[in-house]
């Protein structure tokens, strides 16, 4: 299916003789991808994602920590890397803004002498509370055009791309 944005001539001085002050945009090939589509959903949802959560003073990458450790108490900096994907050093930033705001608490590891495990303070319970049932809201409006199925549907397509199972081939780019 084919997708055609009208874009519309600024003054009708710009429209050649005998044309109309519309012209279309054929969309159709970006529309075709997988990535331009994924992305534009996206960008969609991180815009109104940012806004909401601006009350909270939490980027992307802040909210994904935190609600990792908010749902495994005890968490360490090396499983919250691995989870998502973040560089060692970008996270020791990361959570030492978040320990400054007093959003965190550090405490040792049971059960490996060497690690620090990560816990929410009450402040960051409280915000965390706030901040995911925004997240949930927000979640609900994008998606209010999706039957209950096909969210799900969706959902679950997205994460055989980012989390392919064991056997599926690991996606490389080509040089």
């Amino acid at each position: 299916m084919s997708r055609r944005i009208r874009t519309f001539n600024r003054t009708a001085g710009d429209a050649p003789p005998g044309a109309s002050n519309e012209s279309v945009i054929d969309t159709s090939f970006l529309e075709s991808l997988l990535g331009y589509n994924a992305r534009r959903a996206a960008l969609t949802i991180i815009e109104a994602f940012l806004e909401r959560m601006s009350v909270y003073g939490l980027r992307p990458v802040d909210f994904s920590v935190l609600s990792l450790i908010t749902h495994n108490p005890g968490i360490t900096s090396r499983q919250l890397c691995a989870t998502l994907g973040i560089l060692p050093p970008n996270l020791v930033k990361l959570v030492s803004d978040l320990d400054k705001r007093g959003l965190l608490v550090r405490k040792p590891h049971p059960d490996d002498g060497r690690a620090i495990g990560l816990h929410l303070s009450t402040d960051g319970k409280k915000l965390m509370r706030e901040a995911e049932a925004a997240a949930r809201d927000l979640e609900d409006r994008v998606s209010a055009p999706l039957s209950p199925e096909e969210r799900t549907t969706l959902m679950r397509l997205l994460r055989k791309i980012y989390k392919p199972e064991p056997s599926a081939p690991a996606l490389k780019a080509e040089k």
